[in-house]
């Protein structure tokens, strides 16, 4: 068999180059349609709540999401360096302004539940007896118990952060005011085997599995109230993003299913987050 001539082959190769790049390039645009990155907190992660509402939103649009656990804070800076689609978080704040920077298309409200305090089954500060979040709070200052901080810039440390702030209290690391460092599971751990107190959301306290003689001794006021939000980013400051799956993926948890989806979700016969989308 003859084999075509240099030139010939220099020819050839010119002409079927763009359309090999064309058709690779149009199969990574596909494929890149397939799917979107979510940074999320891990309180939705942990409360097992993506497990059962995601495949249901994937069987119904055939777009996957990939979801970034971590806390609020650092979901936030992996968002703002691009590395996200859609951001699923609970510190209105700092989502605020998230927005205004120009990293978000518009902040929504998804859902809420409330924050709490756990300690040991004795209280031994007795906070279950006392008649607002301000005593609670005053009391473990006092330094009789321990109380075990995150302490990683999440969303539940921020939170805790502005509750310290409202009775005056800055509290450093010390005998009695831990800093784990991590995530709500470990620090939960942590509390429960120094017999402390911690402050969590109340979805993953349901969902925690190694509770032992750990119980809720504060809970209930609006100071408590914890809401979520979603915010898909914005093309114009980072024009690699899923726009049509993020659009598709705000909009459905937004809409009539995914708040539907949102309410019925349960474990141990407890609603987790109550669908608040206007």
């Amino acid at each position: 068999m003859k084999l075509p001539q240099r030139g010939v082959m220099i020819r050839l190769t010119k002409i079927l180059l763009p359309i090999i790049l064309f058709v690779v390039s149009g199969i990574q645009v596909s494929a890149a349609q397939d799917y979107i990155l979510l940074q999320s907190t891990t309180s939705t992660q942990n409360s097992g709540l993506y497990d059962y509402l995601l495949p249901i939103f994937t069987a119904e649009t055939g777009i996957e999401v990939r979801v970034v656990a971590v806390g609020t804070g650092q979901a936030i800076r992996n968002a703002v360096n691009g590395d996200a689609d859609v951001l699923l978080v609970h510190a209105k704040s700092a989502e605020l302004e998230f927005v205004s920077s120009g990293n978000g298309t518009q902040r929504f409200d998804l859902m809420y539940n409330e924050f709490v305090i756990v300690g040991p089954r004795a209280d031994p500060i007795q906070l279950e007896s006392l008649p607002d979040l301000s005593e609670a709070l005053r009391i473990l200052s006092e330094g009789e118990a321990i109380f075990v901080s995150r302490g990683d810039d999440s969303g539940t440390h921020k939170k805790e952060r502005e509750l310290w702030g409202t009775v005056g209290v800055n509290p450093a690391p010390s005998d009695w005011y831990r800093e784990t460092g991590a995530g709500m599971g470990a620090t939960l751990r942590m509390a429960i085997e120094m017999q402390a107190y911690t402050l969590t959301d109340r979805a993953t306290w349901i969902a925690y599995g190694a509770k032992q003689d750990a119980r809720i001794v504060f809970e209930g006021g609006d100071t408590l109230f914890n809401q979520y939000g979603i915010i898909a980013l914005n093309p114009a400051k980072y024009p690699h993003v899923n726009v049509e799956g993020a659009t598709k993926f705000v909009n459905w948890m937004l809409g009539p299913r995914g708040q539907a989806l949102i309410g019925a979700y349960t474990r141990n016969g407890q609603q987790l987050f109550f669908p608040n989308a206007k």
